[in-house]
């Protein structure tokens, strides 16, 4: 034991900025596969939302992976999940309120109502964990899907996307969204049926509704 002690005692400490360097390297390497796997469907969510504006869609999404890294490099890849989309939505709602301005100067002089989120709310069960497919015709090509999600109402984009692609729960979406759970079910059961009708030329499930 006592040889053990001293052989470890002996041993080569790491400098602290070299410590340093690894866990930056760690960080890096760990954004760099997160941003691999959420980036194509991040640029779909914004390319709808901005409505097929791809420059802006890409500036939205890349200034998200900055703030994300910058201010929750410490935090783990699955809280990074929903800390990106919440930092997402916000730049999108920034961006929203900019275009409003803009095309209304005098908007300046009022709040600018662009998320509709206090409209009637339904009362609507809550599916656990949504399945695009279970909606769509998995026939459909994801140009289809994109252009039929491009025509909703940003909000019902967001909740969709957020649930059937992303996979969060309804708590989750809401804090995401900045809204109540209640909108989130009422966007996301709103957002289906649009989608229903939509693609009903497409889809042989199209006609039918059992929410």
């Amino acid at each position: 034991m006592t040889g053990f002690s001293i052989s470890m005692d002996l041993a080569p400490k790491k400098s602290q900025s070299e410590t340093t360097a690894a866990l930056k390297s760690t960080a890096e390497q760990r954004l760099k596969f997160f941003m691999q796997d959420v980036t194509g469907r991040a640029l779909v969510m914004m390319e709808s939302a901005t409505q097929g504006h791809n420059g802006i869609a890409m500036d939205l999404v890349q200034e998200a992976f900055i703030s994300l890294h910058k201010s929750y490099a410490e935090k783990s890849t699955e809280e990074w999940y929903p800390l990106f989309y919440t930092i997402l939505n916000n730049k999108l709602q920034d961006w929203r309120r900019k275009e409003a301005r803009r095309a209304s100067p005098f908007s300046l002089f009022r709040k600018v109502d662009i998320d509709s989120d206090d409209e009637e709310v339904m009362d609507i069960v809550d599916e656990s964990t949504p399945n695009p497919l279970q909606f769509l015709d998995q026939d459909l090509t994801i140009e289809e899907i994109q252009e039929a999600i491009s025509r909703l109402p940003v909000r019902q984009q967001q909740a969709f996307m957020l649930r059937a692609w992303e996979g969060f729960d309804t708590q989750t979406t809401a804090s995401i969204m900045n809204c109540t759970e209640g909108s989130v079910k009422t966007h996301y059961h709103r957002a289906i049926q649009g989608l229903r009708t939509t693609l009903s030329h497409l889809n042989p499930y199209g006609g039918s509704s059992d929410e």
